[in-house]
């Protein structure tokens, strides 16, 4: 599990999401998963596939998926 809890009690989390391919991708899923009660930061990068979200509390997966698939990729796991 890739969750790393830092020592201001945030948790820096990576996931694995299919399918983006440019700055508006990265745009869109930032702006779904930013939505979640909790997250303080998200950083969406296309080339890698990878969104590094930093929220006040371990996130519940299920809610993150939610958010790709509103964003219209895909949820592959934690990286």
């Amino acid at each position: 599990m890739s969750a790393q809890t830092d020592t201001q009690g945030s948790v820096t989390t990576v996931y694995k999401v299919s399918g983006m391919s440019c700055g508006h991708c990265e745009g869109s899923v930032s702006g779904e998963i930013s939505e979640i009660a909790g997250v303080t930061s998200v950083k969406a990068v296309a080339s890698t596939g990878e969104v590094t979200v930093v929220s006040e509390a371990a996130l519940d997966e299920a809610a993150v998926r939610a958010a790709v698939d509103e964003a219209g990729f895909e949820l592959v796991g934690q990286a």
